[in-house]
């Protein structure tokens, strides 16, 4: 990877900017170049977040541009695409957002990008898929957001529910980032010791695990119901995943991961725990899902392959 920490966010919209606006709270890098299809929005936000540096946590170069700023990126943000409205599913803009993805990365490659890119567009499993056919970049230099938004709000939940920082809430939300999407209730830990086993001694409904996990599957929908849309949480998660990269952090993360057989699926861009560093993908990390799990983890692979082969690979 390039040394300098130089990050580029394609599409400058709600969930694009409030991750840039993010940096100027953490720091963590040293430019930040917008791109837009509006050139004169991304011309006006990098102004307004100029406005804020003399405030800002660390010395960071703050611009509008074009993709040749790709060229000697770290690492390049995706955000780009159409809006999901209400009564929309993340599936339902898939065939808009493949051009737009697929458009934006050509644009990226043109310039001899060699980094990190990161995809948060929706559906963002399938869009990283799109992004890995098109750049042609080794898979794990191609990661999704993928579920590490739905992992936030899950440990949040949890956090509430059981009254424990939510640090040390150890609980995953695997598959699609969607409606098919799951948490292997078995790999579920409270620091260490397993969450069940907690539920069981403390007597709680475990009828309340499925409460939360249907407030964590329908949270997008329920904010886009009451906001028309959501970007604070998936702002600060896409934050979260540029510093584990940059910082070469070999820390666990739930992203959209390209399958090669690790949970018996293979060819398509899924939310799996992962170890991230500064090379993207070290690992995707293999949990023991029972039987139940592994058929929630098929069939969420399936409504995803079914996207691809017969939505995506034709527009390709």
């Amino acid at each position: 990877m390039n040394e300098k920490r130089k990050l580029v966010l394609v599409g400058t919209g709600f969930v694009g900017m409030s991750m840039a606006y993010s940096f100027l709270n953490t720091g963590g890098i040293d430019e930040l170049v917008l791109i837009d299809v509006n050139h004169d929005k991304a011309v006006g936000e990098a102004m307004d977040l100029q406005h804020g540096l003399p405030y800002a946590r660390g010395k960071m170069t703050i611009k509008a541009g074009g993709y040749e700023e790709c060229k000697d990126a770290s690492i390049v943000v995706i955000t780009a695409g159409v809006t999901m409205k209400e009564g929309e599913s993340r599936l339902d803009i898939a065939v808009k957002d493949t051009m737009i993805l697929k458009s934006v990365t050509e644009n990226i490659m043109k310039s001899g990008f060699d980094g990190i890119i990161v995809v948060a567009s929706n559906p963002v499993d399938s869009m990283t898929y799109v992004a890995q056919k098109v750049s042609g970049l080794p898979k794990e230099r191609v990661i999704g957001s993928g579920t590490i938004l739905d992992t936030a709000r899950l440990r949040y939940l949890m956090s509430e529910y059981l009254d424990v920082s939510s640090s040390n809430i150890h609980a995953y939300i695997m598959g699609e980032h969607g409606d098919s999407s799951f948490v292997p209730w078995t790999n579920a830990y409270v620091g260490c010791k397993n969450l069940l086993d907690i539920l069981d001694e403390q007597g709680k409904d475990l009828s309340d695990l499925h409460e939360i996990y249907t407030q964590v599957q329908q949270a997008g929908y329920e904010i886009i119901k009451r906001k028309r849309s959501t970007y604070y949480g998936i702002g600060l998660s896409l934050n979260r995943l540029v510093h584990a990269i940059l910082d070469d952090e070999n820390v666990i993360l739930t992203i959209s991961a390209y399958q090669e057989g690790e949970y018996g699926q293979e060819g398509l861009y899924i939310g799996v725990p992962a170890i991230i560093n500064r090379n993207g993908i070290r690992e995707i990390v293999k949990l023991e899902l029972n039987e139940v799990d592994q058929a929630k983890f098929d069939a969420s692979c399936e409504t995803l392959r079914s996207i691809n082969t017969g939505t995506i690979d034709p527009l390709l």
